[in-house]
């Protein structure tokens, strides 16, 4: 399983799939050993013409076009075992990968229990980047998955491409959708339209679950569909074979103002939840209902961008509230991916198209770009630890639009918080420059599980090493983690928490300075750090500062938020901070 080139030049990028995704414009090496597949991308040349049924239409470059890819599967269709992940990230790790890319969700237990986090355990020692999807259970708190800090998690963010759908009722209202259609058009006179609860005996009609439609009630007519429980697309399904002409699938409240463009097996688009409660009601307070839907094709420049998806997951860590997750976000909506030709865009059986893209969303796609970005940074510092790739990639991610306005959460329409976005979103060319990193080793980590009082046999199920233990002679605490964002936590009455870090420079001499903010409710907290100036001399060099955090009493539950920087003549190095009482 070996790409010809030069090492130095090349690095290889593991990828655990999750799905029948293979990169079908790349040449590749199959390799069958039991239940294992590995397949070995060689390709390093840009695909011209890529699009999905003539959407997105342009170029198509991964994020390190010279990277290797292997692909270990470790899902079938029964599911993600942990034993296979877990064995297939060994045999990652054992093959000399640079980086492993999971988009796989982890679970919420100890460290010592998840599958991924021993198997991102043992990489980390050997020097190995691991990036892996927050997960899609947002925007709930507390749902994120794979959380251990030697993992890179990655939230999901918005591009400034959209591919609108327009919805007009026969009350003259026009609402704006989203859409990948492409096929026999609508005719451009008004369709008779009806709501899927309308048309029904079944409890579960309105979500246009499959067999629960009346044929006689939505022939020739355009059906608006829930959101919810099943897939997306699989509505159309029961739609076209009920006899329906069109789709239009409206959010709920549990996905909100949140769209997602998908590949409709027929006339169909997807709206929000505003626009789908007024669609709802026209539909049952109109004698003739009718409808449209006009399909726009692709536009670029769509603003704001990027905002947080609803989907993406969000802390607080539910395992290790002293470190802060998800750690930054990606570009994971409406991405154009490659796709295997054993199945159609829908996924769905029956869907007889097929493409060798596809355009996907979810944290599945935002981990493998910072995947990518995380082999690009080794190509230019080879010996760079993959906690410096990680602290170069939040420090230099930025948290604000070009105006000042803070990048804002879809689920909301409001700024979006460290919990939401972590860093937030990845700055590719600043991350090869960061000027200083935050730095941690295998020794570090040991230190955090003494912290987090791990026994003996749990660190070893972990670490694999026996030898790994606390000393009973030392004080150990999560917050001298040197992590490159801030969690403190108070009790409901307010107390002090105090933070060591050590930073090393990586660029220019030059000398910082500290500028730091937190607040919750309108009230300050008090962030004092010392020394405020810290100047380095040469690469390689070390200094270590402290942070306390002084706070009042605030009600159980209540979170403040704010960000660290230090600045220099050349560098920004900015950490976000979370406060939580509890």
């Amino acid at each position: 399983m070996r790409c010809h080139g030069r090492r130095s030049a090349l690095f290889a990028v593991a990828v655990a799939v999750a799905a029948a995704i293979v990169a079908a414009a790349a040449a590749a090496e199959v390799v069958h050993d039991g239940r294992r597949t590995y397949i070995v991308h060689c390709s390093h040349a840009a695909v011209r013409g890529a699009d999905l049924l003539g959407y997105a239409s342009g170029t198509a470059k991964g994020m390190a076009p010279r990277a290797r890819v292997a692909t270990y599967k470790v899902c079938w269709v029964g599911g993600c075992f942990s034993s296979d992940i877990l064995k297939g990230m060994e045999v990652a790790v054992a093959d000399g990968v640079d980086v492993l890319s999971l988009s796989l969700g982890g679970g919420t237990s100890d460290y010592y229990r998840d599958s991924i986090a021993v198997g991102a355990y043992s990489a980390m020692e050997r020097g190995i980047f691991v990036s892996c999807s927050a997960g899609n259970a947002g925007p709930g708190a507390a749902s994120l998955t794979n959380g251990a800090p030697w993992i890179t998690t990655v939230g999901a963010g918005t591009l400034d491409r959209d591919f609108p759908a327009y919805v007009t009722l026969g009350n003259g209202n026009k609402y704006n959708g989203v859409s990948l259609y492409n096929g026999k058009q609508l005719p451009t006179t008004p369709v008779p339209f009806i709501y899927a609860g309308n048309a029904s005996n079944s409890s579960m009609g309105a979500l246009c679950m499959t067999g629960t439609l009346i044929p006689a009630k939505v022939a020739g007519k355009i059906v608006l569909c829930d959101r919810g429980t099943n897939a997306r697309v699989q509505k159309g399904f029961v739609v076209r074979d009920a006899g329906g002409a069109g789709m239009v699938l409206a959010n709920t409240a549990a996905n909100g103002e949140e769209l997602v463009a998908d590949a409709h097996i027929l006339p169909g688009a997807g709206v929000g939840e505003r626009a789908g409660n007024a669609m709802r009601t026209y539909a049952s307070s109109d004698p003739k209902p009718t409808a449209n839907i006009v399909f726009a094709g692709t536009k670029v420049g769509i603003q704001p961008s990027p905002v947080v998806a609803a989907f993406s997951s969000r802390g607080p860590n539910t395992v290790t509230p002293g470190i802060l997750k998800p750690d930054l976000i990606a570009p994971g909506v409406n991405i154009l991916a490659a796709w295997s030709g054993s199945v159609g865009p829908s996924g769905i059986a029956g869907d007889d198209r097929r493409t060798i893209f596809n355009i996907i969303s979810g944290t599945s796609m935002s981990c493998p770009h910072v995947s990518g970005l995380a082999a690009l940074l080794r190509s230019a510092h080879q010996d760079w630890s993959p906690a410096a790739i990680r602290s170069a990639l939040m420090t230099t991610a930025y948290a604000a639009y070009p105006n000042g306005d803070g990048l804002l959460d879809v689920a909301t329409e409001r700024a979006a918080t460290p919990l939401d976005m972590g860093a937030g979103h990845v700055d590719p060319s600043k991350a090869v420059d960061p000027g200083l990193v935050y730095d941690l080793t295998a020794a570090d980590y040991l230190d955090f599980l003494c912290a987090i009082e791990y026994e003996p046999a749990q660190i070893a199920a972990l670490t694999k090493h026996s030898s790994d233990h606390c000393s009973a002679n030392r004080t150990y605490s999560v917050a001298a983690l040197n992590y490159p964002s801030f969690s403190a936590t108070f009790p409901a009455a307010g107390g002090t928490e105090k933070h060591t870090r050590t930073l090393t420079n990586v660029g220019k001499p030059g000398t910082y300075k500290v500028t730091a903010a937190a607040a919750a409710g309108g009230t300050a907290i008090k962030v004092s750090v010392e020394p405020s100036t810290l100047s380095f001399s040469k690469v390689g060099e070390k200094k270590s500062y402290t942070v306390s955090f002084a706070a009042g009493g605030k009600p159980s539950g209540t979170n403040g938020f704010g960000r660290l920087v230090w600045s220099s003549e050349h560098h920004v190095v900015a950490s976000p901070i979370l406060a939580t009482w509890t």
